[in-house]
């Protein structure tokens, strides 16, 4: 049977930017519920996605044509296979909820807003479906333009705009080898079409060429060390709700890349420069946990620590097995939920007392018992604590880098420790101690939103841990055809 759900979620999110366009701006409140309601059904068709996915197929399912007359004709080919529906859904998953952070909100260009996040929808759905790598690369780069205005526009401090241009600069300058190397394979195979190009074997000099040259962009993506530079900076003058999207789903474009083009079309320098990996992820998992440690920002302790767990995410991909795969894309999905949690819970924070430093806040506990539940479950599954997502992803990644290079596993399970460091000296700080007054006079608990809007996160963070089967079962045949 036929199913056009790939196409139907795209139209509900472009049906939801035409809304938000043409309702006038003096009718704020309409624009909220139009913007919102498309949301939803974007994420109700992306579960009937799950729900008709045939988990025992490596194939690609639900292939779809659309022609794009906007790109010259270029045909829309779309399909997902285990790899990338998961990554579908975190992604209709979040837009929602950060629609719902700013509801409140009085902020005057909330048009633009909604609008920017409603394109972040649609591009992201293309990224993880198209199946064309042309298309890829122009719905990659295109998430940069709305992401920029989130950032510059709608940021909350003085440096927003520069940290806006850093963002968009880097990740746009680190993409133009990628583009060359897309050209160089078009005149090498006459197609950028995915399924063809499977088909087609590369020497071994252009392998490590083309490589290189799609590293260069997903690492900057991840981002890796030392090219996570624009990564805090992004974080700290984002809005709460850009710091979710771009901690969620954003930072594991790379990853995805990585899985989904390098390892399938260049597997010889894949393996070739698999140590270059390890020593770069080590030294993320290793240099960016203990930066976390000396962090006054609250925001930039938890980009740090996005840092170190996609470390780990890139040790598993590039350990090359069954259990390094899985437990990486557990990790990001997992992460998706943890790391978005995190960032919602500092910016409901900042929200009422306008301040991320670590120095003015202390025994929140004492007043604040359900943000102070919320917080310490999200740090506990933030360090890998049993029973959360993290520790079974950590887990399944440590056991595949064992079987590849145990000074590596050794290694990278420092992380573990290390993380375990800065979440709980977080918590203690930031949580219990003796309540500092005179730099904050008035506390509030978490509101009816506020709840409504972590209770799910946990939700899942707690299922994918007691319960990850249901996740590697889908996962299971698409990543057995990569090795």
């Amino acid at each position: 049977m036929y199913f056009s759900f790939l196409s139907l979620m795209i139209l509900f999110s472009l049906v939801g930017v035409f809304l938000v366009i043409i309702i006038p701006d003096k009718n704020k409140v309409l624009i909220k519920k139009s913007a919102f309601v498309c949301s939803v059904f974007t994420f109700v068709i992306s579960l009937l996605l799950l729900l008709f996915f045939d988990s025992s197929s490596c194939k690609f399912q639900f292939v779809e044509w659309l022609e794009l007359l906007i790109f010259f004709n270029f045909n829309l080919f779309i399909g997902v296979d285990g790899i990338s529906i998961f990554f579908i859904l975190l992604t209709t998953f979040l837009i929602p909820i950060c629609l719902l952070v700013e509801w409140f909100s009085k902020k005057k260009n909330i048009k633009e807003y909604y609008v920017c996040f409603l394109l972040i929808n649609i591009f992201l759905i293309v990224v993880f479906s198209v199946l064309d790598i042309l298309i890829f690369y122009i719905f990659f780069e295109s998430i940069l333009i709305p992401m920029f205005l989130v950032i510059g526009i709608f940021g909350s401090k003085t440096r927003k705009i520069k940290a806006a241009y850093q963002f968009f600069l880097y990740t746009l300058l680190g993409s133009v080898l990628m583009l060359l190397s897309i050209f160089l394979i078009f005149f090498e195979a006459g197609s950028t079409d995915f399924q063809i190009l499977l088909s087609v074997k590369f020497s071994e000099k252009k392998q490590l060429l083309l490589w290189l040259a799609f590293f260069i962009s997903f690492a900057i993506k991840i981002p890796m060390f030392p090219l996570h530079i624009w990564l805090p900076e992004a974080h700290v003058e984002a809005p709460t709700a850009g710091s979710v999207i771009l901690a969620g789903v954003l930072l594991k474009m790379g990853a995805y890349g990585f899985v989904r083009f390098s390892l399938t079309f260049f597997p010889i320098a894949s393996v070739f420069f698999c140590p270059l990996i390890f020593v770069l992820s080590l030294l993320a998992v290793l240099y960016t946990s203990l930066t976390t440690l000396r962090q006054v920002d609250l925001k930039k302790i938890i980009a740090y620590s996005s840092v170190a767990h996609m470390g780990l995410v890139t040790i598993g991909i590039f350990s090359f097995n069954l259990y390094g795969l899985e437990g990486s894309f557990l990790m990001m999905i997992s992460h998706g939920f943890v790391s978005s949690a995190l960032f919602l819970l500092v910016g409901m924070l900042y929200e009422k007392h306008h301040s991320r430093l670590i120095k003015y806040y202390g025994g929140i506990a004492q007043i604040m018992p359900l943000y102070t539940f919320f917080f310490l479950f999200f740090s506990v599954a933030n360090l890998g604590f049993p029973g959360t997502s993290s520790f079974c992803a950590e887990f399944l990644i440590l056991l595949g880098a064992f079987q590849v290079n145990t000074f590596v596993a050794t290694f990278s399970s420092l992380g573990m420790v290390f993380s375990a460091a800065y979440c709980l000296w977080l918590s203690n700080r930031l949580l219990f101690g003796q309540l500092r007054v005179y730099y904050v006079s008035s506390y509030c608990d978490l509101q009816k939103k506020d709840f409504a809007i972590l209770f799910p996160l946990s939700f899942f963070t707690l299922f994918l841990g007691v319960y990850p089967e249901i996740f590697l079962d889908y996962i299971h045949a698409s990543i057995s055809n990569l090795i």
